[in-house]
């Protein structure tokens, strides 16, 4: 059979200012599952094209016409690509199949549109798939995620047709996308891991892959995505460590400031770590994480940042990522011990993000039992700078003026000279002042809103739930996003279906493993 496999990483470049950024970074955010389809569908002697879009080009022209089936991944933000590719492929015959972050979390939405949806996915599930096994209009699913990992030197066409220079040569930001884990041992409410079992994967296969990497690749970055790096720490680590000290990548992770305690940061610097991403959330919730017990408030702000003050004396690049406007959130006081650990850890550059609410995750339940979601936002706004819910303890006048207070402070000049201070390191300095100038276009988008909601009551009345027509501000916006492609899209096709997927039917594989 012809397979085509497509891994949606953004929507179409817009504007001339983000072509760079979608070239050198979007460009990186291939996922491992759809590679590690492209190797299955190979090795079962199938015809397999592969590709990646990330903003610029046509992604209907990545792949053949003539194919018999095609899997496609996308992120909820870029669902109504993908949506209008599986009308052009239908209409020419092509069986289509969904899967990724997007399918599992709406998966009615995508029934709209697919012949299946995926959940989670394994070689004998995609046999399956392949043999015509499933009727079109059907949920399906393998009984838990797949065990392993495709080795690197087996996804490597496509690693160099994802992250390579036209398939050849491999770029100063050129990343191979690995995983030593799948799952998270905490149950974040907001988060689509929340129910996932952990679980550590195969070390011999981790040093395989990383003795490939040493051969072939030598000083090419390793991104891992982790849920939760090193939850099993000593274990991964023994397996990093064993790796000769000049032939170990570097390497970017997630993970919790619980697991990186003690002499661990340590140990991330001697395996050559070149950035950490804890999800540090909120100042009076999800501590846990943060490895301070109950502690909330100033006492949370002081412990954390002092933290990611030895985190940094290890690490060239840190991150710091919060949420807010969850429902603990209220007042000032968030907005205020947010600015405090960027006045007291200057080095890590946070990460500010509004609540979404996934599908199959405990805050859409919640948000959708309490009428909190504005149903008819497209799927297109599932992302910042748009807000898709009311917040309980802010009107979205008052919220999005707290969003720019922080993000102000986050990109004010000062902000960046501290920051640059801290380091030495140049490639940290350019991130440092390319993230600041992000932060920047982010403020002038989030005045744009507050400016609607202020002045055009309607707008207003949408955002606080009142009404549920889409304003005309979202319908051009959507358009815009999609190019040549919106006219394959209705109104109605980019209205979500936001039912749950309890009473649909859904098939599980059944033959031997």
């Amino acid at each position: 059979m012809r397979v085509g496999i497509l891994d949606l990483l953004g929507p179409p470049v817009r504007r001339p200012v983000d072509l760079g950024y979608q070239l050198l970074i979007t460009k990186q955010y291939a996922s491992i599952t759809p590679q590690a389809i492209s190797v299955w569908c190979r090795r079962m002697g199938h015809e397999t094209f592969y590709a990646t879009y990330y903003g610029v080009g046509k992604p209907h022209r990545l792949l053949p016409a003539d194919l018999d089936v095609v899997f496609i991944s996308c992120y909820t933000q870029v669902s109504h690509l993908a949506y209008a590719l599986a009308k052009l492929y239908r209409g020419a015959g092509v069986r289509t199949v969904i899967g990724g972050p997007h399918a599992k979390a709406f998966p009615v939405d995508c029934l709209r549109f697919f012949d299946l949806v995926v959940g989670e996915c394994d070689p004998p599930l995609v046999a399956d798939i392949l043999a015509g096994d499933f009727d079109p209009g059907t949920l399906v699913s393998a009984r838990q995620p797949f065990d392993d990992v495709t080795a690197v030197e087996e996804r490597m066409p496509e690693i160099r047709s994802s992250a390579f220079f036209w398939g050849r040569k491999p770029l100063l930001l050129s990343a191979v996308p690995m995983l030593a884990s799948m799952g998270c041992p905490y149950r974040c409410d907001f988060c689509i891991d929340w129910n996932s079992t952990y679980r550590a994967l195969p070390a011999e296969r981790l040093s395989a892959d990383l003795r490939y990497l040493s051969r072939h690749l030598p000083g090419t970055l390793t991104v891992f995505h982790d849920p939760n790096f090193a939850v099993k720490f000593d274990e991964v680590f023994e397996t990093l460590e064993a790796q000769p000290p000049g032939q170990r990548p570097p390497y970017i992770i997630e993970s919790s400031l619980t697991v990186l305690r003690g002499d661990r940061p340590r140990r991330l610097k001697e395996t050559n770590c070149a950035m950490v991403a804890p999800g540090v959330e909120s100042w009076t919730d999800y501590s846990n994480k943060a490895g301070v017990g109950r502690t909330g408030g100033v006492a949370k702000v002081d412990r954390v940042a002092a933290h990611f003050a030895q985190l940094a004396e290890n690490v060239p690049y840190l991150q710091a990522n919060f949420m807010f406007g969850l429902d603990t959130d209220q007042g000032d006081e968030p907005v205020e011990l947010t600015k405090r650990f960027m006045d007291l850890a200057p080095f890590a550059f946070p990460t500010i993000n509004i609540p979404v609410p996934f599908g199959g995750t405990p805050l859409h339940d919640e948000l959708a039992a309490n009428g909190r979601i504005l149903s008819a936002m497209p799927f297109s706004f599932y992302y910042a700078p748009y807000l898709v819910t009311t917040i309980k303890n802010y009107d979205p006048i008052t919220y999005y003026e707290k969003l720019i207070e922080l993000y102000s402070h986050a990109a004010s000049p000062t902000m960046l000279r501290r920051r640059l201070r801290t380091t030495s390191n140049r490639a940290v300095g350019y991130v440092h002042r390319a993230r600041t100038a992000g932060f920047r276009s982010d403020i002038m988008s989030f005045r744009r809103i507050l400016g609607m909601l202020r002045s055009d009551p309607a707008f207003l009345a949408f955002h606080e739930g009142r009404t549920a027509t889409l304003p005309g501000f979202y319908r051009h916006i959507s358009e815009r996003m999609l190019g040549r492609y919106g006219e394959l899209l209705s109104p109605a096709d980019r209205t979500p279906d936001l039912s749950p997927a309890d009473h649909q039917p859904h098939h599980f594989t059944t033959k031997k493993r």
